[in-house]
């Protein structure tokens, strides 16, 4: 809780410099794709950055290498390396995922995720995230999963919005309605 809370602060920040500069999208695909080296265990790019064993000097060295190799401009790679000044480079992660957020809400956009038994065609998604922007005002972007534990229907999750037109939750309701009568 507290690294989310802590992520936010610097993910505010970041964005309202990009903002102000007009370079928000840049600034967000930017960290991502440094965010993204840190996944990689043979790099082990996160763990030279945050051990205190090399000197400050040497990290901000190699943040700045991996900022230029990215193409970061010089407010990005100051931002980074005032995390691992600060010893917050370990939430670069959630700094993305809370960028991303923003951006998105700046766009009015939601994402959302439909589950359904079988495999969706396009026509029927397309219909189904039209019907969402119309629910929520927004723009819709979909992720579909499928799970044939639902039997049939589909469920829709945008936000706080679900719509479970499932056969498993119909037949749940039934059968709690039979045993309600008992």
């Amino acid at each position: 809780m507290k690294q989310t809370i802590i992520a936010k602060r610097y993910a505010r920040a970041i964005f309202r410099l990009g903002q102000e500069q007009g370079l928000i999208e840049s600034y967000a695909e930017t960290l991502s794709s440094i965010a993204d080296l840190f996944d990689d265990p043979e790099l082990e790019v996160a763990e030279t950055l945050v051990n205190p064993l090399y000197p400050l000097e040497a990290r901000y060295k190699v943040m700045t290498a991996i900022a230029e190799a990215v193409g970061a401009d010089a407010l990005v790679t100051a931002f980074l390396n005032l995390l691992v000044e600060r010893k917050r480079i370990d939430v670069l992660k959630e700094v993305v995922e809370q960028v991303r957020g923003m951006l998105d809400l700046e766009k009015n956009i939601s994402h959302g995720r439909v589950t359904s038994a079988i495999e969706l065609d396009d026509m029927l998604l397309g219909k189904i995230q039209a019907k969402l922007e119309e629910l929520t005002g927004r723009k819709v972007i979909l992720e579909t999963q499928v799970d044939p534990s639902i039997i049939g229907g589909m469920i829709a999750r945008v936000g706080d919005l679900v719509l479970d037109g499932s056969i498993r939750t119909q037949l749940n309701g039934l059968k709690e309605s039979i045993k309600g009568r008992e």
